[in-house]
């Protein structure tokens, strides 16, 4: 099976994870950057309001096509229980792209199941796996039993 992953991070800590799986499933990884800054403060709160919004934005060239691939993991951390725009706005761009989907979230301590919700419905399809890891986990490096049953 042909495997993508596409994310967006702010923080690394969802780069940490998609690199992560990357690196188990020897597959294509792709970082998904908007346009916007969204790592100052100012960014930040932008980025709520953003993800609130569901606002589509533009981002910068990507490298691969998602109807390439049998399945694509999408990563994303989760903003006011959202999921965080960039991604969003990708899928926007692929839609009906998708064949299959794995979707990871990670947040400080909740808004994982909306955010998981609001991507299939973008999508279109149910994810055939979710992962929801908290931040100090990540941090931490303590979630490799759950990365391992996700990716499997």
């Amino acid at each position: 099976m042909k495997t993508l992953i596409a994310y967006y991070s702010r923080t690394n800590i969802t780069k940490k994870v998609a690199e992560s799986i990357a690196e188990k499933l020897n597959c294509d990884i792709e970082e998904i950057k908007p346009n916007i800054n969204y790592n100052t403060k100012i960014g930040y709160a932008r980025g709520i309001k953003d993800a609130l919004a569901a606002k589509i934005v533009d981002l910068k060239q990507l490298e691969y096509d998602p109807a390439d691939y049998d399945e694509v993991i999408l990563g994303v951390p989760v903003w006011a229980s959202k999921a965080a725009n960039p991604l969003i706005s990708y899928i926007d761009k692929n839609n009906g792209k998708f064949k299959s989907i794995k979707i990871f979230v990670t947040a400080g301590s909740s808004g994982f199941e909306s955010t998981i919700k609001q991507i299939e419905e973008c999508t279109g399809l149910n994810a055939s796996k979710t992962l929801a890891l908290r931040t100090i986990d990540v941090k931490n490096d303590a979630y490799e039993s759950k990365l391992i049953e996700f990716i499997e």
